[in-house]
């Protein structure tokens, strides 16, 4: 798949990060969908990039299971720390 050449959008907080891990780790995208579909969430490539450049919105079932192919928690995955609030 082709690089991404332009900016990213807005509908997530958490594609950056999922590119982030995918990289820090050499991840290809389609091993990364195996992961995914592994744990049943079955989106396409094209989904994913989207998700990826912040360009579609995550589901919150979506965000539990991308956390855990990432080995991670939805609050990290969130960057959302339940102390700041209390």
């Amino acid at each position: 798949m082709r690089r991404r050449t332009g900016r990213l959008g807005d509908r997530n907080i958490v594609g950056e990060k999922i590119l982030a891990y995918r990289i820090a780790n050499n991840i290809l995208q389609k091993d990364f969908l195996a992961h995914l579909q592994i744990r049943g969430l079955d989106i396409s490539a094209v989904s994913l990039a989207r998700i990826e450049g912040q360009m579609r919105f995550v589901r919150d079932h979506e965000v539990i299971i991308i956390a855990s192919a990432m080995k991670t928690t939805p609050n990290e995955l969130l960057g959302y720390c339940f102390e700041d609030y209390f």
